[in-house]
């Protein structure tokens, strides 16, 4: 069998995309590790695609609760993250974070002196205050004479995350806030860098394989030496298929006949957007809300708006047979299901 046809089947139980969903919202993001969150209502979507009883109301709660949090904590960019894998991960990939936004840093002239002062007034406000959204940090910085906006504040905030000091708080309406690391994840648990080197590369080649090392550096930020240290202390087991080695767990979960034969999925889904190498899932839709089918792209689709206002529509990129417009069709109800409100 060719690429397409053994590793994408495989992929969709891995990813959580056929077989039995998973009871609670942590408990996806738990799977993964960490789920990309930049765009955040799509962002949820990618949480309740794995999720029984799947609501935006459930997983919107978690992220109220701090049972999953969102932060910068890989490439940089948003991921979703347990609250019990916030501070392992971040003293992980904290570090090529910030070597991966250096010349950023320099560049919007915040040498290590105006960091250092910018974060304890942030570490102050939120003592103070409890939660606070970006532009309330903003006024709090400018009382101390430190004048931050648009990217030279943004980029403060996620040196503040990386530096395991604040994270995602409650939302306030549709306001975003910032929260303590301490108050939203007290404890929380210490790993050395190999064991939290080798937890996180279980957890990518359980919920992403089969994967080539390539694909993990790609997806974690990290480097290939660390993925191939990474399977080496899991003891990962390795196939070649058509020149390419991919890993997966020692027990893969299992392929199973599944009613869901297609899927919405949002942008930036871990099953599209993870991979570097991709033969298995070939597509030019990374920026895209995608319908997958049997495992391959089919086509786009529109979601609703905050809110739940306009109109959700699919478009395909070819003809699709009877079984796959039923597909599509019962995709975009589950989809509708998670949305409405209540």
């Amino acid at each position: 069998m060719r690429v397409p046809a053994t590793v994408a089947v495989r992929r969709l139980a891995s990813q959580i995309l056929n077989g039995p969903p998973l009871r609670r919202p942590a408990d996806v993001v738990g799977w993964f590790g960490a789920m990309q969150g930049q765009e955040y209502e799509p962002a949820k979507w990618a949480v309740g695609l794995r999720l029984r009883d799947a609501t935006a109301d459930r997983v919107e709660r978690a992220l109220d609760e701090g049972r999953i949090l969102r932060t910068h904590v890989m490439r940089p960019t948003w991921h979703f993250v347990r609250r019990e894998d916030i501070r392992w991960l971040i003293s992980l990939t904290g570090v090529r974070v910030q070597q991966a936004t250096a010349y950023h840093t320099r560049f919007l002239e915040l040498d290590q002196r105006t960091l250092v002062r910018g974060i304890g007034v942030i570490e102050r406000a939120l003592g103070d205050r409890g939660c606070l959204t970006r532009n309330e940090l903003a006024d709090h910085l400018a009382r101390a004479r430190l004048t931050m906006a648009g990217q030279r504040l943004a980029q403060l905030v996620m040196h503040a995350e990386n530096e395991a000091i604040i994270c995602s708080g409650p939302r306030r309406g549709r306001q975003f806030t910032y929260a303590l690391l301490a108050n939203r994840a007290p404890g929380g648990e210490q790993l050395s860098r190999d064991e939290a080197l080798a937890r996180l590369c279980s957890r990518f080649v359980s919920s992403h394989g089969p994967a080539t090392l390539r694909d993990f550096a790609w997806w974690s930020g990290l480097t290939v030496a660390d993925g191939r240290r990474g399977v080496d202390m899991i003891h990962a087991r390795s196939q070649t298929i058509d020149g390419l080695v991919y890993w997966t767990a020692r027990r893969e979960r299992r392929v199973r006949d599944s009613d869901h034969l297609g899927h919405l999925l949002p942008i930036y889904d871990e099953y599209l957007f993870a991979y570097r190498d991709r033969v298995a899932v070939p597509h030019n839709t990374l920026f895209r809300h995608s319908l997958v089918i049997d495992g391959q792209v089919a086509g786009s689709w529109n979601p609703l708006r905050p809110g739940g206002s306009g109109n959700t529509k699919i478009i395909p990129h070819r003809t699709l047979s009877r079984r796959e417009a039923r597909a599509a069709s019962q995709a975009l109800d589950r989809y509708a299901a998670f949305v409405r409100p209540g």
